[in-house]
């Protein structure tokens, strides 16, 4: 059984800062593109950064690049999204899943697993 658990969200002025973690069981973590996705109120579910099994590729959309580390530690099937100078529009449910990331492209594997999310508020 699959489950994705995303923590590490909360509420953060505007300029802050916050790493979240998703902690991984049920699927072969150490060969996985792993990906970051969010979800804002009223809004499209976007990618926000991948990064394959060896860390070689990485993708970053432009709205978090220079701001935004992805990063894994395959020994504890874990990826991490270290989130720097927090803006009020980053405000949204942070998820992570199996992804495909290539070029200019990322988006969740058709396998579709989802953990619960975590809340990332960001006042002005």
């Amino acid at each position: 059984q699959v489950h994705l658990v995303e923590s590490g969200g909360g509420l953060v002025q505007a300029g802050g800062s916050l790493r979240l973690s998703c902690a991984t069981s049920g699927i072969t973590f150490s060969s996985s593109t792993m990906g970051w996705f969010r979800r804002a109120p009223g809004k499209e579910r976007e990618v926000v950064a991948g990064m394959s099994w060896s860390g070689s590729t990485i993708y970053y959309s432009n709205s978090v690049k220079g701001r935004f580390t992805i990063s894994r530690d395959n020994a504890k099937n874990t990826v991490y999204m270290q989130m720097n100078s927090l803006k009020p529009e980053d405000t949204a449910v942070y998820y992570c899943t199996l992804a495909y990331c290539a070029g200019a492209v990322c988006y969740p594997s058709a396998r579709d697993y989802w953990g619960q999310g975590t809340q990332v508020t960001v006042s002005s």
